[in-house]
């Protein structure tokens, strides 16, 4: 089929050779070299209308195909195929470089006005036709140059010629995207109403831009497949600015000439806070545009079809898994629950494991690694994704605090039950994300609470330092929180995010360009907290100082207070095995002394060892008060001296006391 398209163009392009051979020979002189130019082009159209193909045209031809969107009439169309003849032959190439003035290889208008003078004898209708006929209007035609009109050169769309010789490739200027087959798991989503809206739409030929808004490329792409796969289309996919009509606007003629819907795959080009606006003039028909949120919007004349990529239900998660990785019917509910990816991201997943061991076998903590390199590669610097391994009994924390950890927990466990098995996320608008605020002075466990959280979730920890993930340059802070927030979805980790009232403090007035921004990028952060399809832990000393906004979207707020002394003798034991402490040593007198917090504690344990190594000995009294000392010091609090000795008899006095008090209360339950 191909090669009766490429036939027949060149056939109707020596139509065009046959004509301007005669007019060449009537208007120029023998010694310009005119007949040996006719000769040739008489000969080339001889050989490229060899066995009467002019009258064998394929059905639904580019060139015709592309008249017919176009509204093109038969001036234009034979106007294009004299431009397009240079792209024939080197020779035909060279012979029109013979015939214009300026030396380039194309014709000019003025030789363009005498080819179509039989069917347009008025050169004022060919000129007007030029300027503004939709030939010109689309960019399927181009006069270019300067000075005279009708010595200026007709040139042809970049690429367009090859495209209608039935060629499947883009200009340079446009980076084509080749993507695979269309992901398992987006049957439920194809039947959203508003999915199949965007279906129709692309049935149609009317203009509308469909707005796919994905943060990740590869999900808005895997989309677009979806979508034409039931529409029954076909689509040329092109990167390129979306504020860019000139680019634009050839993907579309592209496109027309391939009986494809174009697919525009824009970044985010323009300054943060402003959106590029797609020209009218460019949407010839249905137009895809995979883009990140906000980025791009339509012209006022354009019609806009928001293509939405969720909601996904647990099935269709599962049926993706069960895709990816073969023989896994048992474990894909297990991987649901654990990575509920997007289908697109699961098919990457399956491309992975093929590469690491050449078949399929089913271990989830592999699958759980595969996810963790890729999603590595995208993390700004400044966040650090780990795997924690800490006990619920390295957490020193009673009551409500540890009360509501072990909540949370369960919540991560049970949510695809409960939300998706029950309905709930459907029937109470349900997030399946779980969102918890740490709350305390410095020292007393929030981060290790986070650890500990994600150990029994059996998941990685995303830690964040927002000193180097906040920029000063507009925008980039929210392009950095992106790649964290997409990481810690792909990888199902806790996301810690601590120090969080740098970013999630109360929003202020506005008295300067850097309030703006500052509050832009807390509701940026708003948003995005609410789609966070994850476990994310925020972490500050100060209540008070987090927005009211985030705090009535937290599922958790655990109080992490200082510890009292029982909790100080529990932390000390912790960190000082006994058998590095000496037989001075008093972790109660200890404890009651010094009224600090457990990263205190764990810090005096860790320097006490270090001395009593140097003196190679076991960990002593002095060691510790030692230690203690210099965490007073460190945070510029007065030391309360050293712990008073507890003397023998004071331990007899308090058993005594004990035993007393013991018999009181004996002798007042038998009366």
């Amino acid at each position: 089929m191909s090669e009766s398209v490429s036939r027949s163009l060149s056939a109707r392009a020596a139509v065009v050779a046959r004509r301007l051979a005669a007019i060449v020979e009537e208007t120029c002189s023998p010694e310009s070299g005119a007949p040996a130019a006719a000769d040739f082009l008489r000969k080339w159209a001889d050989a490229a209308l060899v066995g009467d193909v002019e009258h064998d045209h394929p059905p639904e031809h580019p060139l015709d195909r592309l008249a017919s969107r176009l509204l093109l009439g038969p001036v234009e169309i034979e106007l294009v195929l004299l431009a397009g003849l240079p792209d024939e032959h080197e020779g035909v190439a060279g012979t029109m470089r013979s015939l214009n003035p300026r030396g380039d290889a194309y014709p000019t208008v003025g030789l363009g006005v005498h080819v179509v003078a039989g069917l347009m004898p008025d050169r004022a209708a060919v000129r007007r036709l030029l300027h503004e006929g939709p030939a010109v209007r689309s960019g399927a035609l181009r006069v270019l140059g300067d000075g005279p009109f009708f010595d200026r050169s007709l040139v042809v769309a970049e690429g367009l010629w090859g495209g209608l010789h039935g060629h499947a490739a883009l200009p340079t200027s446009i980076t084509e995207v080749r993507i695979g087959t269309v992901p398992v798991g987006l049957a439920g989503w194809l039947e959203l109403p508003a999915v199949r809206r965007a279906v129709s739409a692309l049935r149609s030929d009317d203009p509308g831009l469909l707005l796919v808004s994905a943060e990740d490329e590869s999900i808005g792409l895997s989309r677009c497949l979806a979508l034409a796969a039931r529409a029954d289309v076909p689509l040329v996919i092109g990167r390129a600015p979306a504020s860019d009509p000139d680019k634009v606007g050839l993907l579309c003629l592209h496109g027309l000439a391939r009986g494809a819907i174009p697919v525009l795959v824009a970044g985010g080009d323009e300054p943060f806070g402003r959106a590029a606006v797609l020209d009218d003039d460019v949407v010839r028909g249905p137009l895809l545009v995979v883009a990140p949120p906000g980025t791009v919007r339509p012209g006022p004349a354009t019609p806009v079809l928001p293509v939405p990529l969720g909601p996904l239900g647990i099935e269709d998660r599962r049926d993706a898994w069960r895709a990816a990785i073969p023989n896994a019917e048992e474990a894909a509910p297990l991987l649901a629950a654990r990575h509920p990816l997007d289908p697109a991201l699961t098919a990457q997943v399956a491309v992975d494991l093929r590469g690491r061991s050449g078949g399929f076998e089913v271990d989830p903590e592999e699958v759980s690694d595969v996810i963790r390199t890729r999603a590595v590669t995208i993390l700004p610097s400044g966040v650090v994704l780990e795997t924690p391994d800490v006990g619920w009994e390295r957490l020193v924390l009673a009551g409500e605090p540890r009360a509501l950890l072990e909540a949370a927990v369960r919540r991560v466990e049970l949510q695809a039950q409960v939300l998706d098995d029950w309905g709930i996320r459907e029937s109470a608008r349900a997030d399946r994300g779980t969102r918890l605020l740490f709350v305390g002075p410095p020292g007393t466990g929030k981060s290790l609470g986070a650890e500990v959280v994600a150990s029994a979730v059996g998941t990685d920890l995303l830690t964040v330092d927002l000193s180097q993930v906040v920029s000063k340059w507009i925008g980039e802070t929210e392009k950095n929180l992106a790649a964290v927030f997409d990481v810690a979805e792909r990888t199902q980790a806790v996301l810690l995010l601590d120090e969080a009232d740098a970013l999630f403090g109360a929003r202020t007035d506005i008295s300067s360009a850097h309030d703006r921004y500052a509050n832009l990028e807390t509701a940026f952060l708003l948003q995005r907290l609410d789609r966070f399809d994850g476990l994310v832990v925020l972490a500050s000393n100060l209540r008070h100082n987090i927005d009211a906004a985030f705090v009535r979207r937290m599922d958790f707020v655990v109080e992490f207070d200082l510890p009292v002394a029982q909790e100080r003798i529990a932390l000390w034991e912790l960190h000082l095995p006994r058998a590095v402490r000496g037989a001075d040593v008093d972790l109660v007198a200890v404890a009651d002394q010094y009224a600090v917090p457990g990263g205190w504690i764990r810090n005096a344990a860790i320097a006490a060892a270090f001395l009593a190594a140097e003196q190679q000995r076991q960990v002593s009294q002095a060691h510790l008060v030692t230690a203690v000392r210099r965490e007073y010091a460190k945070a510029g609090r007065p030391f309360p001296g050293p712990p008073r000795e507890r003397l023998a008899a004071d331990e007899q006095a308090l058993e005594v006391l004990a035993a007393a008090a013991a018999g009181t209360q004996s002798r007042k339950e038998s009366t």
